[in-house]
């Protein structure tokens, strides 16, 4: 990170203060789900390949809950508890085990009962609207959150709890940041774990077991058991000498993300464009997702003046679960492949939304079973760890785009007994220049929203850019203060439609004052005004 975001994340962390950490355990025998708990977990190549990156990081901010303080954090611990003996491996701990005869490693998850680690925060001078309001992401997000920058690796050679979580209670509201060990579960699995923590705790009113209350929620029973390629040894001797060495800290870029909101009107408005565009050329039809993320990476591609000629990557997160026979819905684990799609920068501009559209459209639909066997198994025989800075292209920087998560999980389903959530962010795992998550938006119904992490003068040049912003819902508050704070212009037909003249006005004045750089007093001497 660059020297701005160390002072931000460090006046962050001053406004919130940790009250209390505690190690929770399941609260009933993990037998009670079904399954006799085994012993060891051993990872698949899939899991394996994330022991080198950050744990994910996702959370929900709620409205204000009826108890505070303590009375909050017990009740929120005991559900916890509940949810653990569903999930009971997320209570063990990653073991390494290293063979001095050969110099191989091995990892497994070991179903210990440990426990997760859970956090009890508070941050009474941020309020709900801090972070829902601007589409900049305040840095107080970045400290709703335990085991910031910790790698998946750091669990097994420091004996790290795989999961932690953290309840920071607000002014007016509390954000519950959760933080999961990759090599133990993706997206997939981390949500799944949310919305059994929820529905448990929605219904811990009633007096009920803990057996039946496992047994009435509509959760199904995870599947713990690792779905491994016929010729694979398990576990999987990688030739690494010491667990330590396949471990690269990141360089933390420079960057700042936003919060880009899609309503369903929008995300099929640019559906149908693409289709349109690509009408007798395309073999299939272009999705809603796949729509939105080409508009992010053309008005990316503008943001970051990239010469015509200059190739740029966009790799997406294809999920094996339903295109993979074995491998079940509620499987628990790593079930994911790259697809990578590329073009140079001027091909993108000139070709338009459709064709870009249409070349993440064949990334996804590269997946191809025989080749992911293929790839299983020669990871087996030459592990390949996955590096964040690898993502960014290497030494190039700059010239990457990066989408992981899924907006059909269920993000806004997460009600803990006192209302949906009001927002969705990440904390700072992960976190490099080009990272897009998907999320479901607030509305549901085809809405989408992307966090975007890129460069800060980037950033500040794509939310000035009017063909990309025309497509985003922005936060329901016309604050300019907010906006000028964060150095960014609002440029959007709605807010126009919704915001006082004098608004509009400031609006072109911070337009201006990007690309020309005008202070105000220049502005108005040369009478833009008037327009």
């Amino acid at each position: 990170m660059g020297s701005n975001d160390h002072r931000n994340v460090a006046l962050a962390v001053d406004r919130v203060r940790v009250l209390s950490r505690r190690l929770v355990r399941p609260s009933s025998s993990s037998s009670s789900s079904g399954h006799a708990p085994p012993c060891d977990i051993h990872l698949t190549p899939w899991d394996l390949r994330f022991l080198s990156i950050d744990y994910i990081q996702k959370g929900v901010l709620l409205p204000k809950p009826p108890l505070s303080g303590d009375r909050l954090a017990d009740a929120l611990a005991s559900s916890f508890a509940r949810a653990l003996a569903l999930f009971y491996p997320f209570a063990g701990r990653l073991v390494a085990e290293e063979r001095a005869d050969d110099g191989t490693v091995t990892v497994a998850l070991r179903c210990t009962g440990e426990g997760a680690e859970f956090v009890h925060a508070a941050a009474p001078g941020v309020a709900v609207s801090d972070v829902v309001s601007s589409l900049y992401t305040p840095p107080e997000v970045w400290s709703f959150y335990s085991y910031n920058l910790v790698l998946g690796a750091d669990a097994a050679t420091e004996s790290r709890p795989v999961l932690s979580t953290q309840v920071t209670e607000l002014a007016d509201g509390v954000f519950l940041g959760m933080s999961l060990n990759h090599s133990v579960g993706d997206g997939t699995t981390f949500w799944k774990f949310m919305n059994a923590w929820s529905e448990i705790n929605r219904r811990a009113g009633g007096a009920m077991s803990d057996d039946l209350m496992i047994r009435e929620i509509s959760t199904p029973a995870p599947v713990f058991r690792r779905w491994f390629v016929e010729t694979s040894p398990v576990p999987i001797p990688m030739p690494v000498g010491k667990l330590q060495h396949i471990v690269r800290r990141l360089e933390r870029p420079e960057v700042q993300e936003c919060f880009f909101t899609f309503s369903a009107t929008s995300a099929r408005k640019l559906k149908a464009k693409a289709n349109d565009e690509m009408s007798g050329a395309a073999t299939a039809t272009i999705s809603s997702l796949q729509a939105v993320l080409a508009h992010l990476w053309r008005g990316v591609c503008r943001a970051r003046r990239l010469p015509p000629e200059q190739v740029t990557f966009y790799t997406v997160m294809v999920g094996c679960r339903g295109r993979v026979n074995g491998i079940p819905a509620w499987y628990v684990g790593n079930a994911l492949m790259f697809g990578k799609a590329e073009a140079t920068a001027g091909e993108i501009e000139e070709k338009g939304l459709g064709w870009t559209a249409w070349q993440l459209n064949r990334a996804v639909a590269s997946f191809d079973e025989a080749g992911m066997r293929e790839s299983l198994e020669r990871w087996v025989r030459e592990p390949e760890f996955t590096y964040m800075s690898k993502l960014q292209s290497g030494d190039a920087g700059g010239v990457a785009l990066i989408t992981g998560s899924s907006p059909r999980f269920d993000v806004f389903g997460n009600d803990f007994g006192w209302g949906r959530p009001v927002a969705v962010r990440s904390g700072a795992g992960n976190k490099i220049d080009g990272k897009a998550t998907v999320f479901e938006g607030p509305d549901g119904a085809g809405s989408m929203s992307l966090e975007v992490c890129i460069a800060p003068d980037a950033l500040r040049r794509l939310v000035a850019d009017e063909e990309f912003m025309d497509a985003v819902t922005l936060p329901s508050s016309c604050s300019l203060g907010k906006y000028i704070n964060f150095g960014f212009s609002p440029i959007n037909k709605d807010v126009t439609r919704r915001c006082n003249p004098f608004l509009l006005h400031a609006k072109s004045w911070i337009q201006w004052s990007y690309q020309f750089s005008l202070t105000l007093d220049e502005y108005l001497l040369i009478g833009l005004l008037s327009e």
